[in-house]
């Protein structure tokens, strides 16, 4: 099983940043997909959620109306576009695979720094 998460960087306040995660090594499609995000010293928070045919999406507060979350079953991919980028936006942000009786899985986390 691997989730390996890509597009993070540096950005400067109110820019924009797509990350995705390719999964592999389990049903992909029969898995909920959402985005975490740990900042220093913080807990690691839920940031967005997806259902499993991508029908039904979810937001944290804070980010509702800047994230939108998509996957592509197909592809075997999950996305998360941040937009108006905040520095309190500035984590590691985390892909995973959530089901209700099966294992869930995490992805290593990829580094977004939000900074003029």
């Amino acid at each position: 099983v691997r989730l390996v998460e890509s597009g993070g960087g540096l950005v400067q306040p109110g820019g924009s940043l797509r990350l995705s995660c390719a999964a592999s090594g389990f049903t992909f499609s029969s898995y909920a997909m959402k985005w975490y995000r740990q900042a220093p010293g913080k807990e690691r928070e839920l940031v967005a959620g997806i259902t499993s045919a991508g029908g039904s999406t979810d937001y944290a507060d804070s980010v509702k109306g800047r994230f939108t979350i998509s996957r592509d079953n197909a592809k075997r991919t999950v996305s998360l576009q941040m937009n108006s980028l905040k520095p309190d936006d500035t984590a590691v942000y985390y892909c995973n695979a959530a089901h209700p009786v099966r294992d869930n899985y995490w992805g290593r986390g990829t580094q977004v720094t939000v900074s003029s």
